[in-house]
């Protein structure tokens, strides 16, 4: 196996690593979460997935991101930069679950989401050039906090 395949494999596995844990710490403050009779008595948008939808999401999700992030990692001229946004992303979305069900803060989750939207289209855009069709890999990551701000945007106006 040549060297850059071992470096990437290494790479890939310590973002598996660090975003499965931010998944895993969220989670633990979203105790029974959707299941949760506060969210069960929610008015909820008509898009609004089952609830086994969140769990495969977020698991194909950042499995992707993963892969973007391992790709991305050789080749970001300013990695202190990187490392900041990712940082933040990590931050922001470990911090959503407690803020939305273990506080049932809908609106600083709004804020929270809002914000770790951005910073994930940023990444996009970003390092477009630096990854071409590449890019790809974070458009799941995209796509999905878009939906979810929309869910989050409901909740707290129908709320």
């Amino acid at each position: 196996m040549s060297k850059f395949k071992t470096k990437m494999i290494y790479r890939l596995l310590l973002f598996i690593l660090i975003n499965f844990a931010a998944l895993a710490i969220g989670g633990f403050f979203t105790g029974k979460g959707v299941t949760s009779a506060w969210y069960a008595g929610l008015a909820k948008a008509p898009w609004t997935p089952p609830g086994w939808v969140f769990g495969f999401a977020w698991t194909t999700i950042m499995v992707c991101f993963s892969i973007y992030l391992a790709y991305l990692w050789p080749l970001a001229a300013n990695r202190n930069r990187l490392i900041l946004l990712f940082v933040v992303q990590w931050i922001l979305n470990v911090g959503w679950n407690p803020c939305f069900f273990y506080f049932q803060n809908v609106m600083f989750g709004l804020v929270l989401i809002v914000a770790l939207t951005l910073i994930v289209i940023a990444l996009l855009f970003m390092y477009w050039q630096n990854l071409g069709i590449k890019s790809i890999y974070i458009l799941p990551y995209v796509l999905w906090l878009l939906i979810a701000t929309s869910l989050n945007a409901y909740i707290l106006i129908k709320n």
